[in-house]
């Protein structure tokens, strides 16, 4: 039987880089569903379809094929077969995934290939709904979270690092909006499992964060 981990929290929290830290740790398979959400709404920029149109919107699902690979223990995210990995990052691309990821149709989209991916496999798996929705009875589930202004802090630095100019006070305020959507979306709104161990990150370095998930396996 395969061993689950799902965390859940906001954006920003530093839920993937933890995730892939501890399933290097554990030799796991680090699934990142925010990645494959990422992927839909390039897609749908790509293809000039409006976000906002529910119906366009799921009207193009069926011609999405996504696929994750790994190379050297790294994972690509393949859209039609093409590595999007990088392109999925941008700034704008994650604000579209908000929005298509309250839509069913993108959900039952993804649905069937993470569950099936973890039914075959130990993961780590990070998100907003995997241990309220998509793996409600994994073993391990944790909501990881800081502060709005530690996570645009964070976003600030990484941006400002990769040579791009940036607002503090417009992701700070990116961020409390993303918060307000993923919380209130009629479809697996992002909350905590009644079951899940809360660890806020705003005090607490990657290692520490990846000790403290570790120790609870235990």
């Amino acid at each position: 039987m395969s061993y689950n981990i799902a965390i859940d929290g906001p954006a920003g929290a530093g839920k993937s880089t933890i995730a892939k830290r501890l399933a290097k740790k554990l030799s796991f398979i680090y699934v990142d569903t925010g990645a494959m959400y990422r992927a839909m709404a390039y897609y749908f920029l790509n293809h000039d379809i409006s976000i906002e149109n529910e119906s366009a919107v799921s009207s193009a699902c069926g011609g999405i094929r996504i696929e994750l690979a790994y190379e050297n223990g790294a994972q690509k995210v393949l859209l039609n077969g093409a590595d999007v990995s990088g392109e999925i990052r941008r700034e704008e691309v994650g604000r579209a995934a908000s929005v298509v990821s309250a839509y069913p149709s993108v959900r039952q989209k993804l649905l069937n290939l993470q569950r099936e991916i973890a039914k075959e496999n130990d993961v780590i798996m990070d998100g907003r709904d995997i241990g309220t929705c998509i793996l409600p009875d994994t073993q391990l589930k944790i909501y990881l979270t800081a502060s709005v202004h530690t996570r645009a802090m964070r976003r600030y630095n990484e941006l400002i690092e990769k040579g791009q100019t940036c607002d503090l006070a417009e992701i700070e305020k990116d961020i409390e909006e993303r918060d307000y959507r993923d919380m209130h979306r009629e479809i697996a709104p992002l909350t905590v499992a009644e079951d899940a161990v809360t660890v806020d990150s705003s005090e607490l370095d990657i290692d520490e964060v990846v000790d403290a998930i570790y120790r609870l396996m235990s």
